[in-house]
């Protein structure tokens, strides 16, 4: 499958997609986190709530709610220009096996909690840092110990993060043999200078032949992560980067757009040289070019089936873990700096690897932050996330929070259907494509005014 555009025969995209770039005054790229992952924002979140975890972790197990269990794994061979996550680049293999096993002594704990003893995970999630980057006895080793604790017999998805300079195809194998039912691959641009300039580890090359290894051994889902608007970025180069996913044929393509957060090797070099906006895509740009990748994809024969995905078969590629989640699902999560939730309390884990063993060797939960949400705040943020993926019911919310989403929030509906970013039908509320390309900027109108305008870190 290919695109029915070619750099060399479209020069009229090519200026439709410059045009944002050369305006002045528009959106420029700042600093700060402006994806929505969680409500209430994570700066509410305090150490003074972690009772409330325990509180939970002792009552008696939910029979109506499904579980996820997730781990992190912050290892990387380097760590990228606009990585905020907590990443290590200089461990070694017998820091990283101490660091393994004060993972299964946190989910040891959690499985002897009344909340969590005997449930069986729906699904499981490996994300980073890089996960790929463990050896196959490693990964054995430490899949085989967590099934022990949680088993996976009836486990509905498993996804991994990798990086392709990471992967072989003997760790391929392995990642099958374990289980492995979603591969993400983060590739990010195709163009091996756009690597390079953003700080990735990985090179093309490397990226084709992970591709090539994963389509032979038949996973359930292969997805690639494309990032627009990234360091040195082009119009020329976002369409070739575009044509080339296509042509590798991915059952999903996850696309985000380039932000700068606080911890960032970029944001450092922005401060030191006093910069405020990113040397980065503004943002009608990057908007234009996601819209203009989106409606390439459909023409290729994929759906468009939330603000960052498009899918070649929405009947067979699902997302179990992000659709569970956002419908309130508990979260056991495990590892450093990880974010997880149990009946409606959200907790994150100590965010450097050093107190985070020192609790654990303590017979301590390395719980660092928590936050107890109300029955308002569980509502909004199950409503915000799911505006994410195009369309609500409303009826759903009525059904399961008795809260009348048109009468709730009547002033900011009538907004964004003025503004032409939601519309309105039979129990339906739709996201305008427009809407869609800035879905994270328009959700702080649906929070509580406490939470309004937060940094979101």
């Amino acid at each position: 499958m290919s695109s029915n555009l070619s750099s060399s025969d479209s020069p009229g995209v090519i200026d439709k997609l410059k045009l944002p770039l050369d305006s002045d005054g528009a959106e420029q790229t700042e600093v700060g986190n402006y994806f929505v992952a969680n409500y209430p924002p994570f700066s509410f979140w305090s150490p003074d709530n972690k009772d409330a975890v325990y509180e939970v972790l002792n009552s008696p197990r939910p029979e109506d709610t499904n579980l996820g269990v997730y781990f992190h794994i912050p290892f990387c061979r380097k760590r990228c220009h606009f990585c905020y996550f907590r990443v290590y680049t200089d461990k070694n293999a017998n820091e990283i096996n101490a660091y393994l096993d004060a993972g299964i002594r946190e989910f040891e704990r959690y499985a002897q909690t009344s909340y969590l003893a005997g449930r069986k995970p729906q699904f499981v999630y490996f994300g980073g840092g890089t996960p790929s980057y463990l050896s196959v006895n490693q990964l054995t080793d430490l899949t085989n110990r967590m099934k022990d604790l949680f088993p996976w017999d009836e486990t509905e998805e498993v996804a991994f993060e990798c990086e392709p300079g990471t992967l072989t195809e003997k760790k391929l194998e392995a990642l099958k043999e374990i289980g492995v039912t979603r591969l993400s691959l983060g590739i990010e641009n195709f163009d091996d200078h756009i690597l390079e300039v953003n700080g990735r580890a990985h090179r093309s090359r490397e990226a084709f032949r992970a591709l090539k290894y994963a389509k032979t051994l038949g996973f359930d889902q292969v997805n690639i992560d494309l990032i627009a608007g990234m360091m040195d970025e082009t119009p020329e180069n976002w369409q070739k980067c575009v044509e080339t996913a296509i042509e590798q044929e991915p059952d999903c393509v996850t696309i985000y757009q380039m932000e700068i957060p606080y911890n960032t090797t970029i944001f450092k070099e922005m401060k030191e040289s006093g910069r405020i906006s990113a040397p980065v895509a503004n943002w009608p740009t990057k908007r234009a070019w996601v819209d203009w990748a989106f409606d390439q994809f459909e023409q290729a024969g994929y759906t468009v089936n939330s603000a960052y995905t498009v899918v070649k078969n929405p009947e067979t590629t699902k997302f179990v873990y992000r659709d569970s989640l956002w419908e309130g699902a508990d979260l056991l999560s495990a590892g450093v700096a990880s974010f997880g939730h149990f009946g409606g309390v959200h907790y994150q884990n100590q965010a450097d690897v050093g107190p985070y063993m020192t609790e654990l060797d303590s017979g301590e939960l390395p719980i660092y932050r928590a936050y107890k949400t109300n029955h308002e705040e569980r509502f909004i943020r199950e409503f915000v996330l799911q505006l994410k993926l195009g369309m609500v019911h409303p009826s759903y919310f009525q059904e399961k929070y008795g809260e009348d989403v048109m009468a709730r929030f009547p002033a900011e509906l009538k907004k964004l259907e003025d503004e032409g970013f939601f519309s309105f039908g039979d129990d339906e509320i739709r996201v305008s494509r427009e809407g869609m390309l800035q879905i994270d900027r328009l959700l702080h109108g649906f929070f509580l005014e406490q939470h309004r305008d937060a940094r979101y870190t």
